[in-house]
């Protein structure tokens, strides 16, 4: 059906009001959008170790092979742009989930907009807290962020069946 629409009638269907930070639902919406930078920021760390890795273009024709030569730090930065990866693939959901509640008229939760902006945050703090090894805060960092994400679904799945 989607696919019938004229192109602008399809970009009118889905198109949601972020510009203000006021707007019913932008929080979800931001929270994606700065979930989806953390991962890019995840790159930081990685590209670093890499490049102490001495990184040539002849490892771009297997780019995994060199994760031995990249020092301790490297390998955890290695693990944490991958999890960012598997956070950012349960999030996403999560925000526009909650987004579609709050765009048919489900007044968002205090709570929710609480954990929608602290995901972005948890996962930077993740990022940091494993390429530091600091397992205790890396650990609360991920279950933080795990909860947040839980609570955009709740949220999310709430305002849906109400609506």
């Amino acid at each position: 059906m989607l696919l019938s629409l004229p192109p602008l009638a399809l970009l009118a269907a889905l198109s949601l009001p972020v510009a203000s930070p006021g707007a019913m639902g932008a929080a979800y919406a931001w929270s994606l959008v700065l979930s989806g930078a953390v991962v890019v920021a995840s790159l930081i760390p990685l590209g670093a170790a890499r490049s102490q890795a001495d990184f040539t273009p002849a490892d771009l024709a297997a780019p995994r092979a060199m994760f031995e030569r990249l020092p301790a730090w490297g390998k955890r930065a290695n693990w944490a742009h991958q999890n960012c990866f598997e956070a950012f693939s349960l999030h996403a959901p999560a925000c526009l989930l909650a987004l579609v509640a709050a765009r048919h008229g489900s007044a968002p939760a205090a709570l929710a907009l609480a954990a929608a902006w602290l995901h972005p945050a948890l996962r930077l703090g993740y990022i940091g807290a494993y390429v530091a090894n600091l397992p205790p805060l890396r650990s609360l960092c991920w279950a933080g962020g795990i909860l947040c994400t839980a609570i955009l679904y709740s949220e999310g799945l709430r305002g849906v069946l109400a609506g």
